[in-house]
C-alpha cells in the first residue's frame, strides 16, 4: 500500500461510504473511519489527500452533520457520484421477526424504511448506529440491522426485497480535498452557502441576482445557524462552470448582497 494516496471515509468495510469512495478514487487506499467528522479531519490534518462523504439523499435530503462540516471544514466538494440505495433486513438465520427486538442502522436508512417497520417490526426498539455496515455486526438472535444489499456475513440472511419506503432511492457522494488545493478548472455545478441580512427582502435579492442571469438553481437548503435563534444558513447549488466569467461575476454580485459567503465546492 505504499506511496499510494488515501482516501477517507465512513466504515466498516461495506458500507455505502466505502462503495462510494472505491468508485470515486479506485487507485487510492481507503481508511475507513468510525463518524464524519473523523473523516474530515482526516483529510484536513494530510492523513489522506481526499474524503467522500454522503451529502444528500433523494428521500431523506441533505445529510446535515457532512453539510455543516462541509461549511465549516478548509475543504472542498470537487466530484461526486450518485449510489443506488437498496435497503435489505439483516436477521440471524432461523429467527422470525417476531423475535426482533432491536434494530439497528444508520439514522437515515431507519428513517428511509419507516413504513415497513411501523408495519413489521412495530416494537421493535430502532437503534442508530454510524453505518448500516456497522448494523451488520450488531444482528443477533434479537436485534436485526439494515443493510445495504450487497452486505454478507455468514450465519445473516436478508430480505428478499428493498424494504425502503421508496425504492428509487438514490445518495449523492461528495469527494473533498483540501482548500488550498484549489477547485477544479472547470464544473457543470457549483456549490456555496450564504447568510442573508435578517430582514425582509434579504433572500429574494439573493435568489433574484440569479434569476436575472437566466442561471439555474438546483438546490436550496437551510440550516439553522448555531447560537443564533431564528438566523440561517443556505445551501445553494447552481448549474456553471466556475471558469466561466458570466459565473463568477454572478457569484461575486451574490456575495455582495449576503452577510457571509462561502464557495463549497464545483464539479461535474
Amino acid at each position: 500500500m505504499n506511496g499510494l494516496k488515501k482516501v477517507s471515509c465512513l466504515g466498516p468495510a461495506g458500507s455505502y461510504s466505502h462503495l462510494a469512495a472505491q468508485k470515486l478514487c479506485p487507485e487510492s487506499q481507503v481508511l475507513l473511519l468510525g463518524n464524519f467528522p473523523a473523516v474530515f479531519a482526516a483529510l484536513t490534518r494530510g492523513e489522506a489527500e481526499d474524503a467522500v462523504v454522503p451529502i444528500e439523499n433523494s428521500i431523506q435530503g441533505g445529510v446535515l452533520q457532512n453539510l455543516d462540516l462541509l461549511e465549516r471544514e478548509d475543504v472542498y466538494a470537487v466530484e461526486q457520484t450518485m449510489l443506488k440505495i437498496d435497503h435489505r433486513l439483516a436477521v440471524k438465520e432461523g429467527v422470525a421477526l417476531s423475535e426482533i427486538r432491536r434494530v439497528y442502522s444508520h439514522e437515515q436508512a431507519i428513517g428511509q424504511c419507516s413504513e415497513f417497520l411501523q408495519q413489521y417490526l412495530p416494537d421493535a426498539q430502532c437503534i442508530f448506529v454510524n453505518s448500516t455496515a456497522k448494523s451488520l455486526e450488531l444482528v443477533d438472535h434479537e436485534s436485526a440491522g439494515i443493510v445495504g444489499a450487497h452486505a454478507h456475513k455468514e450465519g445473516v440472511v436478508l430480505s428478499a426485497e428493498n424494504i425502503a419506503n421508496e425504492k428509487h432511492n438514490f445518495t449523492q457522494f461528495f469527494r473533498l480535498r483540501r482548500r488550498e488545493e484549489g477547485l477544479p478548472a472547470h464544473s457543470g455545478t457549483v456549490f456555496f452557502c450564504a447568510v442573508c441580512e435578517h430582514r425582509p427582502g434579504s433572500l429574494l435579492a439573493l435568489l433574484k441576482v440569479f434569476s436575472d442571469e437566466g442561471i439555474n438553481l438546483t438546490r436550496i437548503e437551510s440550516r439553522p445557524i448555531r447560537d443564533v435563534l431564528g438566523e440561517y444558513r443556505f445551501f445553494i447549488e447552481i448549474d456553471g462552470d466556475i471558469a466561466d466569467a458570466r459565473i463568477q461575476s454572478t457569484l461575486e454580485r451574490a456575495r455582495a448582497v449576503c452577510r457571509t459567503f462561502r464557495i463549497l465546492g464545483a464539479y461535474n
